[in-house]
């Protein structure tokens, strides 16, 4: 699961299901009786506890899992995320008609009123995030590119880093930056001629929204997900895409490179 894939859409979900989980332990409506008054919460009745309130809250789960996931997951066909939405659609809709139909000599309390504003801001939420831009940034920032190293100092290690610099091998030319008196090889041969007509050369690059991987044989289902906040390697450019490498190893055409941030 990446966190980095969350939108800001996804942060309003998230924020209203906290909200909506608070409100079911306040006041959900007052009663008067012969002078006398009484208090109850949503979880004094287990329909509306468990089956309105987390019935919301499950539904923010299940959509923020769901955008978390390198492939969209389904339930009896259906997205995850779609599921979600409809559980916060409902619980907005029960809850108004909640608050419309309160019973004579009941007030209605701050639980109740709370909870419906944070069931209609979650479910709006919910459904404006696939349709409003704005909505669509990512929540966590990609983090910026690393700054160049000073002459000599070796760079940070580890997949998925800009600066990261593969290791050298056995009997390798030396480096900048080597310590002095180490032995050289008796005889350099020399370097190999590049091809006119290799002018790529591989970078890091973070896509500004969720894009699918192609595979390379031009199959029309993808075969994972780039998410935004997470570096990828560039290898190849084929016209307008690039074959990108993800973290463990699989590569793929991204046909969609269009407000990419390189590294």
């Amino acid at each position: 699961m990446n966190i980095r894939s969350l939108t800001r859409g996804d942060g309003v979900v998230i924020g209203a299901a906290v909200v909506l989980f608070i409100a079911s332990f306040l006041t959900f409506q007052s009663y008067s009786f012969f002078g006398a008054s009484a208090d109850g919460n949503a979880w004094d009745n287990l329909g509306m506890g468990l089956g309105v309130y987390m019935g919301a809250v499950i539904g923010a789960v299940l959509i923020v899992v769901n955008r978390c996931l390198p492939q969209p997951r389904k339930v009896a066909g259906l997205d995850l995320s779609v599921v979600g939405t409809a559980f916060a659609v409902l619980t907005a809709w029960t809850l108004l008609w909640t608050l419309i139909d309160t019973p004579d000599g009941a007030d209605v309390g701050a639980g109740l009123i709370l909870g419906f504003i944070a069931a209609l801001v979650l479910a709006a939420a919910a459904i404006a995030t696939p349709l409003v831009p704005a909505l669509q940034a990512a929540l966590v920032p990609a983090p910026k590119p690393a700054a160049p190293q000073p002459y000599g100092a070796q760079p940070p290690g580890g997949y998925g880093y800009p600066g990261a610099q593969p290791q050298q091998p056995y009997g390798a030319q030396p480096q900048p930056g080597q310590p002095y008196g180490q032995q050289q090889p008796a005889a350099q041969a020399a370097p190999a001629p590049q091809p006119a007509a290799a002018d790529f050369s591989p970078f890091w690059f973070a896509v500004p929204v969720t894009r699918p991987l192609f595979a390379e044989d031009g199959s029309p289902t993808p075969i994972a997900e780039l998410a935004p906040g997470t570096w990828y390697l560039a290898v190849e450019q084929r016209g307008a895409a690039l074959v990108a490498q993800t973290q463990d190893g699989r590569r793929g055409v991204l046909q969609d490179t269009s407000g990419i941030q390189r590294g």
